[in-house]
């Protein structure tokens, strides 16, 4: 494939600069993205990362650039720190919730899979499960020891960050070995040093652990991205992508993993890139007070999923994101006034559903042509709406300024082009954008509230009485009716064939 339209740059965060991005292989972007620790219901903050990758894809693809992702699920290594303490949160998980750590980690990964697919996020060319890689992990580390780069304590084996050049380089920092996380285990030669190979303690049996030539034990939660990494897109690929607080130590210490099994200065990726934090100023978020920490609770206010999808893509993804439920709220009022918009196009146009999904149904990752999609959206297109495929490939193509290309979809739907080139250019744009928007009805963005009082058909219902006390001059109980709906969360549309929607819950 063939790049289309501007120059596409990307901040680099191992260079802390934009640079023109020019793939390792023209005919094929290898891309890896850090996934979760399926422990627990992925966090709303966790969840703006994959919007991110899933951006980042899909620009790659809509200009032109066929792309092989791959997603690790960590089941397996990954403590309550960072710093090389405390205890594994598989291991905790399970003894919580009296089941086996493989019982949750099936849970949470088909939990975390169901809303990446509500927020409309594709799937990866290859889902990497560490617990499926644990014998290439540990031929991994004892090539890493036979490179003289770790050495062995009581605990496990460890890397000695002082064997490769440069560490920290990614976090900015060059101040050699002493710049890690303050030291908490004994025996450690640099703070900075992290395990590869965690033994398991004498006498102890964890539910998941495996003989190595350094005992019983479990890998190492750094070691499994650069072991699925390198196993899948080679030992130098295109981009590696991950959130803000990856930068630091994470993602210092794959290169640092990636540098010493190479035996030479190459990363694993030539672009890493980061989104940074969603934050919450509110304190309305947390897990710990009920708050709305996951997408789940937040459809159970009433929002569509596709609506926190909008509000990641209306900040750029190296900006902080404030969450509030005011912000919500506002970018469900934005996709419903699109999806009404294209709702007009559609009846002006004289278009149906079936004509406006060239090839959305047969799905991406399953082999339907990405560009093959987008030339049969702008064929034909007349010089004034091609202006505007320019105007939004530049701001694309500039580190993915999303939201310089939200307005020029603005500008297409305002413009007096025809109908039909509207919805050709609103179809393009949105393989980008990944709403669904020709796809998504009114209906669909009404969610029903988990604590409503009433289900459908009692709505129905009482709008029907309502319609006949109103008929019959019964203002009474025609106001009865309407109070009662309204005290349900009803947003009453007289006059609109839709007639009603839940209202969402979306301020306290």
């Amino acid at each position: 494939m063939t790049q289309t339209g501007a120059p596409l740059t990307l901040f680099n965060s191992l260079t802390r600069s934009a640079e023109t991005f020019v793939p390792i292989d023209p005919k094929m972007v290898r891309l890896y993205s850090c996934g979760p620790t399926v422990y627990s219901t992925a966090h709303l903050g966790n969840l703006r990362a994959y919007v991110f990758t899933d951006t980042l894809r899909r620009v790659l693809n809509w200009k032109g650039y066929a792309t092989t992702h791959v997603i690790n699920i960590t089941d397996v290594g990954h403590l309550t720190s960072d710093a090389d303490a405390g205890d594994d949160k598989m291991e905790l998980a399970a003894q919580k919730s009296g089941t086996t750590i493989w019982d949750v980690a099936a849970r949470y990964t088909r939990l975390f899979k169901d809303d990446l697919k509500a927020l409309g996020i594709l799937d990866p060319s290859i889902w990497s499960v560490a617990t499926d890689h644990v014998q290439d992990m540990i031929a991994f580390a004892q090539t890493l020891q036979d490179h003289g780069a770790t050495y062995e304590l009581d605990g496990g084996l460890y890397f000695d960050v002082s064997k490769v050049p440069d560490y920290g380089r990614l976090a900015g920092q060059h101040g050699g070995p002493e710049i890690g996380r303050i030291e908490t285990v004994e025996g450690k030669r640099h703070a900075a040093d992290f395990a590869i190979w965690r033994k398991s303690p004498a006498g102890e049996q964890r539910q998941m652990e495996w003989l190595s030539p350094w005992g019983p034990g479990a890998p190492g939660w750094h070691l499994e991205c650069s072991v699925m990494s390198l196993k899948y897109l080679g030992e130098q690929f295109d981009i590696h992508t991950g959130g803000i607080d990856h930068r630091e130590i994470h993602h210092c210490n794959e290169i640092a993993q990636n540098q010493a099994y190479n035996d030479t200065a190459r990363t694993g990726a030539n672009v890493w890139m980061h989104n940074n934090f969603l934050v919450d100023r509110t304190g309305k978020m947390s897990k710990s007070k009920g708050g709305v920490a996951t997408l789940g609770a937040l459809v159970a206010r009433g929002a569509h999923p596709l609506a926190y999808r909008l509000l990641c893509l209306g900040a750029h993804y190296r900006s902080e994101l404030e969450f509030s439920l005011e912000a919500v709220a506002a970018a469900l009022t934005r996709l419903k006034r699109l999806v009404l918009a294209i709702a007009a196009l559609k009846a002006e146009a004289g278009l149906d559903d079936a004509m406006l999904r060239p090839a959305r149904e047969a799905g991406f990752g399953k082999g339907a042509p990405f560009d093959w999609q987008r030339h049969q959206f702008e064929a034909g297109l007349s010089a004034d709406a091609v202006a505007f495929v320019a105007r939004f490939d530049e701001a694309l193509a500039g580190d993915l300024m999303i939201p310089q290309a939200l307005p020029v979809l603005d500008a297409v739907i305002a413009s007096t082009l025809p109908a039909d080139e509207k919805l050709r250019l609103i179809g393009s744009f949105d393989l980008a954008l990944g709403l669904g928007l020709l796809d998504l009805d009114r209906r669909d963005l009404s969610v029903q509230p988990k604590d409503a009082a009433l289900a459908d058909a009692e709505v129905e219902a009482l709008l029907d009485n309502r319609q006949a006390a109103r008929a019959a001059k019964d203002f009474a109980a025609s106001d009865a009716a309407r109070d009662s709906l309204k005290a349900a969360g009803i947003e009453i549309m007289d006059g609109d064939p839709l007639r009603w929607e839940w209202r969402p819950q979306l301020t306290d």
